[in-house]
Formats: structure tokens, C-alpha cells, sequence
């Protein structure tokens, strides 16, 4: 049983810290918003009345954050993790944020003698509940060895990526990648409605033909194929599109960065703060198939 002090306790930090629960740790929460406090002590773990106190209180300290601005606020400063933490603490960020940022922070523990990773995690609200997130993990072999058999409470798989950062760049190409392909998969069901094919017909063809992809056939944007998707839950997330966007825009920092040349990129995030300036930054990403067939939102 290892002790655990975890901040950041919203949609994904919440069932993260649950499972580790689960899993006989003892867990110290913390989060901005009492209640999710509340909810972590009723599920056995143990509420902190600050952040620091969360820091203060783990052999490792585990953070999920909104982005770059937060796990900087959080990590650095005369009463932040690093400062805070035991002087053997292994740090782990959870968090999508930009890859420097995530070096930055890295470096700063170093310097503090604190080993630190980042690994942020795709699955969603689904996969943190169920305990099946993926981790993309970017640090030193030896802090990844140690971190490895906690992150297995709240995943299925668990990947080294490499050094600091390393994790960020995962998160973030992957996310390009399916924010992109699911664009693509949105446009050719469009397209085959306007023209009479059934949905199922289309889907029954492409889940076994070369355009075959999890945007299709783990998430199909359009109610039917897959039962289990958003779509057949009026988009409800899973993954919201104001969270794609932010992914999307992080590649997008990276790609400028880089002077890599990212063009589908650029146009998937482009149609995504599209679809969220028009009101639907709340609703499922694959719920972009409304933008796609021109649906109103109201």
C-alpha cells in the first residue's frame, strides 16, 4: 500500500483517485471545489484542506489539472509540490499539457532532487471510471519502474514514452491524429446519408474494409453501430469537444514550435473552435458530426 496525495479532483481526477482507492491505497485528496473532497473521504480516501497538505501527505503525489498555467501554479513556488513534498516523493502529472511546460516542470524537480513524470491519459470519463485509461508515460526508466504498479490501479495500459515531456507528445499527436480521423469519419456518413445509403450498410462495409478506425468502430459518430458510443446517448461525454480543441491546440503549439508542417491539424482544430464557439464545447467530441450535417444545436 503505497500513500498517495492526489490533487485535482474533477471528472478524470475523481475516479482516478477512487480507483486507487480500490486498490487498498491510502489516498489524500485535494481539489478547489469542497465537494469533490467530500466525495473522495466517502469513498474511504482522506480529504486535505490544501493543496500542500495533499503534497505533504504522499510518498507519491499524483496531480490532474486543467493545463499548463495550473500544474505550474500547483508544482512551483515557495508552497508548491516541489516545495512540499517529501524529499522522496515521486511526482506524477496526469495532466494534458504543452510540452514545455511539462519539461519545465520536470527540470525544476530535478534540480530539487524529486524525480517526476509526465503522463497523461486517454479514455476519458469511461475509461478513469473503469479503471482502463491509457497512460503515456514520459520520464527516467527508474521513476516509471516505480510509478508503473500505481498507474495499473487506474489503467490498462501503460506505456514509456521516454524522457521528460515525452508523455505530452504522445497525448498530444495522439489526440491529433483522432480528432482528425474523426472529421473524416463524420464526412463520409454525411455524405453516404445525402446519398441513400443506410447507416449500418456503410458502417457493416468500412468496419471491415481499409478505411476501418476506432473513430468508426469504437466510437461511431452517428446512433446505431455502436451501442456503447455518445451518439446514442444524445452525445453526452465520454470526451468533450472543448477538451479536443485544447488537445488539438497543443499540437498545434508544438507544430509551430517545430516548424512541422501539420495541415489536417490545423484544419481539424480549426472546425473544432468552429463547433465550440458555437455552444457546444460541452458535448461529446464525436458529437461534431451536427457541424458536419449542418444540425442546429439548439
Amino acid at each position: 500500500m503505497a500513500a498517495i496525495g492526489f490533487i485535482g479532483l474533477g471528472n478524470m481526477g475523481a475516479p482516478m483517485a477512487a480507483n486507487l482507492v480500490k486498490a487498498g491505497h491510502q489516498v489524500t485528496g485535494y481539489d478547489v471545489v469542497a465537494s469533490a473532497c467530500a466525495a473522495l473521504a466517502q469513498k474511504g480516501g482522506r480529504s486535505a484542506g490544501s493543496a500542500p497538505e495533499a503534497a505533504a501527505a504522499g510518498d507519491i503525489v499524483i496531480t490532474m489539472l486543467p493545463a499548463g498555467p495550473q500544474v505550474r501554479q500547483v508544482y512551483l513556488g515557495p508552497d508548491g509540490v516541489i516545495a512540499r513534498a517529501r524529499r522522496d516523493a515521486l511526482l506524477i502529472d496526469c495532466s494534458t499539457i504543452d510540452v514545455e511546460t511539462a519539461r519545465a516542470v520536470a527540470a525544476s524537480a530535478a534540480d530539487s532532487g524529486l524525480r517526476m513524470l509526465d503522463a497523461p491519459v486517454s479514455g476519458g470519463v469511461i475509461g478513469a471510471e473503469a479503471a482502463s485509461l491509457t497512460f503515456m508515460v514520459g520520464g527516467e526508466a527508474t521513476a516509471f519502474a516505480r510509478a508503473e504498479a500505481i498507474l495499473q490501479a487506474m489503467g490498462k495500459t501503460i506505456v514509456h514514452a521516454g524522457p521528460a515531456g515525452n508523455g505530452q507528445t504522445a497525448k498530444i499527436c495522439n489526440n491529433m491524429i483522432l480528432g482528425a480521423s474523426m472529421i473524416a469519419v463524420c464526412e463520409g456518413f454525411a455524405l453516404a446519408e445525402k446519398l441513400g445509403l443506410p447507416v449500418q450498410t456503410l458502417f457493416d462495409i468500412c468496419s471491415k474494409s481499409t478505411s476501418q478506425c476506432w473513430a468508426m468502430t469504437g466510437y461511431c459518430p452517428v446512433p446505431g453501430p455502436v451501442p456503447a458510443a455518445p451518439s446514442n446517448r444524445n452525445y453526452a461525454p465520454g470526451f468533450t469537444a472543448a477538451n479536443m480543441l485544447k488537445d488539438l491546440r497543443l499540437a498545434q503549439q508544438a507544430a509551430g514550435a517545430t516548424a512541422a508542417a501539420t495541415p489536417l491539424g490545423a484544419a481539424a482544430a480549426n472546425l473544432y473552435q468552429l463547433f465550440v464557439d458555437s455552444g457546444a464545447g460541452g458535448l461529446d467530441f464525436s458529437a461534431i458530426m451536427r457541424f458536419v450535417r449542418r444540425e442546429s444545436l439548439s
